[in-house]
């Protein structure tokens, strides 16, 4: 409720629910209500309610008529002015100002997320030291806002130290942190902080909950996400909508789209446009190009208004797929919707393009579409080129990609992979070397499982494992099992030991030792690269010796393994 204050000062409470600030303020003009210290309530509670009315200009109008402002008259017209710059000038108007008033935790609060949107890192250590100074930096509201603003920054040591030096920490810091964590690849961090918070018996909130399931996907801890889930269904949050796109998001990102089908389902109406673009992200890492695109139909018959990352998820399901005439359709869709196509949705096209062998084309699009070609482009180029046995256009590709980041290790290995392919051993070796004389390091290969909660992390040739005997000896059992099916090695013969014991194969082998995954459950794996084409075939066959599924997610979509075949067609 506004309290409007007539000529004779006395209170009359006006609801302020629909109401046109314009008409409140009219009447006060009427009434001959001026702006002084015993009704300036009524006037920072009407520059407030401008501002929720997108008035803006109105309400920097009212706030400079006022003649004797105080803190919450201007916290309040910063806070109108927020994630904009006039609100770092207001504020520095306000310490400049006569009467010096004093901000309160509001004011910092609301300049931390300004700061924090513009990523002015400037502005937020003055804020921080004057906050000291005005002994603020141990307020739990304030404390939360320079956690946000830090990790925003991407300063994760500042963030962790202002959380580590709160006396007090509530459920809006402890979600500022772990939110900011699984933002910044730290998810591992974050899953850490949400078990401190319960530990704490700080109260989950949709924020908190969300960004744990978040940062569970990320690393896609399927057993993490489970529990997380089972968690928000005792606190009821499980019906709280970005906490049901968080689970769609998550149990999408884990491979398991049916169990993210039945969130979806469950929300209903109350599935905004991220929630659908989440559930066809899903089918489209899975390569389901028909339940996408179903999906965006259903979409559109519930009148929810597509947006570019839905086209995205459909361009991915048939870049995925390889389908080249129906990326170029919903390419041009989007200008049917007034979407104009970003470099993203290019890709697709240059990538579905690449898969289908047309690479002169591909590079044609990449070099006439309205952007500067970024390293994505060149990558996906590059890749297409090895695939398809053409060492010659992929040194150019690779070329291409270095003039924009000279340490891409993906461009020497990719194009030392193209030579391999072709049996060009001699320029496998000069790749190698020059790849060397630059100075450029080859990212280290990673997988990892989780079973019964816990990661476990295989590098290639791993040998720190305590059941290492065990995982050798069962790839050796593997090797020769997938040979009696027509697995063979196509490297030399140096290398072809060294190719057992790739890191997914050692993961696959941990996998599949007595007590650790019970038969008939999927395994699912991680791999921080692309899966190498060895690997690929070896699954395949794995698949079909332990007639077991594999789900495999490496860093550019997923491969299900069953019966002898993958989903992706050979072809990522």
């Amino acid at each position: 409720m506004l309290q409007f204050f007539d000529d004779e000062s006395m209170a009359t409470p006006i609801p302020n629910h629909g109401v046109d600030p314009r008409c409140l303020h009219a009447q006060a003009i009427k009434k001959h209500v001026m702006p002084t210290p015993q009704n300036i309530a009524f006037f920072n509670n009407l520059i407030t309610l401008y501002s929720k009315s997108k008035l803006h200009s109105s309400a920097l109008r009212l706030f400079h008529s006022i003649p004797c402002p105080n803190t919450v008259t201007w916290t309040s017209i910063i806070s109108a002015s927020a994630n904009s710059p006039l609100a770092c000038r207001l504020f520095l108007a306000m310490l400049r100002h006569p009467r010096r008033p004093r901000p309160n935790s509001r004011t910092f609060a609301t300049l931390l997320r300004t700061c924090a949107s513009l990523s002015d890192n400037s502005i937020g250590l003055q804020l921080q030291s004057l906050s000291i100074k005005l002994s603020f930096h141990n307020h739990p509201y304030v404390g939360s806002a320079f956690v946000s603003l830090y990790c925003k920054l991407k300063d994760l040591s500042a963030a962790l130290k202002v959380f580590d030096e709160m006396p007090d920490r509530d459920e809006v810091c402890y979600s500022a942190l772990i939110n900011g964590l699984a933002q910044n690849h730290r998810p591992l961090d974050a899953l850490r902080c949400f078990v401190e918070m319960k530990r704490e018996c700080v109260a989950s909130t949709f924020h908190s909950v969300s960004g744990a399931i978040s940062a569970a996907s990320k690393v896609a801890m399927l057993e993490q996400c489970v529990i997380v889930h089972g968690h928000a269904v005792v606190t009821g949050l499980d019906s709280d909508v970005y906490v049901a796109t968080a689970l769609v998001d998550g149990y999408g990102k884990c491979g398991v789209v049916e169990e993210a089908r039945i969130v979806f389902d469950e929300m209903g109406v109350e599935a905004n446009v991220v929630g659908w673009n989440a559930m066809m992200a899903g089918y489209a890492q899975q390569g389901s190009q028909e339940s996408t695109v179903e999906l965006f139909r259903l979409m559109e018959r519930r009148g929810v208004e597509a947006d570019e990352y839905s086209f995205l998820a459909v361009l991915t399901a048939f870049y995925n797929a390889g389908m080249v005439e129906e990326t170029e359709i919903w390419l041009n869709r989007m200008k049917e919707y007034g979407l104009e196509p970003t470099i993203e949705h290019y890709t697709c096209l240059v990538g579905a393009m690449g898969k289908a062998g047309r690479l002169e084309e591909a590079e044609k699009v990449a070099l006439a579409m309205p952007y500067e070609p970024d390293a994505a482009v060149w990558r996906v180029l590059l890749s297409t080129c090895a695939d398809h046995g053409n060492p010659g256009a992929a040194w150019r590709m690779s070329e291409r990609l270095l003039e924009i980041n000279p340490s891409d290790d993906s461009a020497y290995v990719i194009l030392a992979n193209a030579f391999a392919s072709d049996g060009r051993w001699e320029e496998v070796r000069k790749v190698w070397a020059m790849m060397r004389g630059n100075g450029v390091r080859k990212e280290a290969g990673s997988s990892w499982i989780e079973v019964q909660g816990r990661v476990h992390v295989f590098f290639a040739g791993d040998v720190r494992h305590p059941r290492r005997d065990e995982i050798y000896t069962k790839v050796k059992e593997l090797m020769v099992e997938i040979g009696k099916l027509g697995y063979v090695v196509r490297e030399e013969e140096e290398r072809k030991e060294m190719l057992w014991y790739h890191s997914e194969k050692l993961a696959v082998a941990f996998g599949l030792l007595r007590g650790v995954t019970p038969e008939g459950k999927a395994m699912r794996i991680v791999k921080n690269l692309r899966i190498c084409r060895d690997c690929h075939e070896a699954f395949k066959c794995i698949s079909v010796a332990t007639k077991r599924e594999i789900i495999v997610r490496d860093v550019h979509r997923y491969h299900r393994f069953v019966n002898g075949s993958c989903i992706c067609g050979d072809s990522w």
